[in-house]
């Protein structure tokens, strides 16, 4: 068995600079990162302040791009958007801030898109059947249930 690795505060620190610079991360990835390459405690919460500090870390601006990719890439709804976020102890002012980024007209445009493709990739005869799973996949997706109910009742007659 190798021994575990061992880092200096200061490669620790640029590991984590490129970590944070590949991608947008929330506090609680990079914090599980640090406790993967067993750094204690206090190490940790210096190396999060510089990230901080460096403008590395923003929890701001992850959850605006955290929102922007998931809606438009995988299509979530903004319940699923919600709890994915609150998660990663993601702040209710940082949701709130994410989701207002979202315009309306974007954001039904796209739900009626998915709902029109699911219902012709739907192969069931039994309309209440293929209703539940058109409402099933909407729902689990994080779209609002007023919405998914009264398009499932628009498009499955």
């Amino acid at each position: 068995m190798q021994p575990k690795k061992t880092y200096t505060l200061q490669e620790a620190t640029k590991k984590l600079e490129h970590y944070c610079a590949y991608q947008e991360r929330c506090h609680q990835e990079v914090r599980q990162k640090l406790e993967g390459m067993y750094m204690i405690p206090e190490a940790i919460d210096v190396i999060i302040v510089h990230l901080l500090k460096h403008n590395f870390l923003n929890e701001e601006r992850f959850a605006k791009t955290f929102v922007s990719g998931k809606f438009r890439i995988k299509r979530w709804g903004r319940r699923r958007l919600t709890l994915e976020l609150k998660k990663k102890d993601i702040s209710k002012v940082n949701i709130n801030q994410a989701l207002s980024t979202i315009e309306n007209g974007e954001y039904i445009e796209i739900f009626n898109s998915l709902a029109e493709k699911k219902v012709n990739s739907i192969r069931e005869t039994n309309i209440y059947k293929k209703r539940k799973k058109l409402i099933d996949y909407l729902l689990y997706r994080g779209w609002e249930s007023h919405l998914v109910y009264e398009k499932a009742n628009e498009i499955i007659k």
